[in-house]
């Protein structure tokens, strides 16, 4: 379990009102890093709660199932432990809904890697992974994209196959692909491994 000064959540509030686009922002101030590396990784895709649950286990080592929806973009900042190097992680989660999608490409600037997320129940949470790749790659580059099916520990009820999940990821050349459990915390923590070992090698 990290110490608790190794982790800080803050929350950015965005919405569309009478006047235009408005940003509230309330949470923690980072304080300076002495951290062997600093990483900015995105969590994007329209699969409901997947995220949000991805992020809270991996950061807090927790799960809520009725975690809210998140509107706008969340971020959560955790420092850890790679082959004896220290890493901290800065990890922004953008909301599904489309009408913000214009509003994220400032947020994606100076990302490092991305995790698209999407639930192996439901095939319709992978109709938009194109237009997030765009999204992406048009504001930070060519940077790696992990593709990640969620909900594993709901197998049984899976409408897409690990072979589908491997086939896309490969279709859009993304870095890699893994299926996760936010509930039994099953492959959470390997796909932050599998992204920080990609981004180490790179940078």
């Amino acid at each position: 379990m990290p110490e608790a000064s190794d982790i800080y959540y803050c929350i950015f509030s965005s919405y569309l009102g009478i006047r235009g686009f408005k940003i509230e922002y309330k949470g923690y101030i980072e304080k300076m890093s002495t951290s062997d590396y600093i990483f900015k990784l995105l969590l994007i895709g329209d699969a409901p709660g997947s995220k949000t649950t991805f992020i809270k286990r991996y950061c807090f080592e927790n799960f809520n199932p009725h975690n809210r929806l998140t509107i706008g973009v969340e971020c959560c900042s955790k420092t850890t432990t790679f082959n004896g190097i220290e890493v901290k992680l800065q990890i922004w989660d953008f909301g599904g809904e489309i009408k913000f999608r214009i509003l994220y490409t400032k947020y994606c600037k100076s990302a490092n890697g991305a995790f698209f997320l999407y639930d192996i129940i439901t095939p319709l949470s992978l109709n938009y992974l194109l237009e997030w790749i765009q999204l992406v790659r048009k504001s930070a580059g060519d940077i790696p994209i992990m593709l990640i099916g969620s909900k594993l520990d709901l197998h049984e009820n899976r409408a897409v196959s690990y072979e589908e999940g491997l086939l896309t990821a490969k279709k859009y050349n993304l870095a890699s692909f893994l299926e996760i459990s936010s509930k039994t915390g099953e492959n959470v923590e390997k796909a932050f491994e599998i992204m920080i070992k990609m981004l180490i090698e790179v940078f």
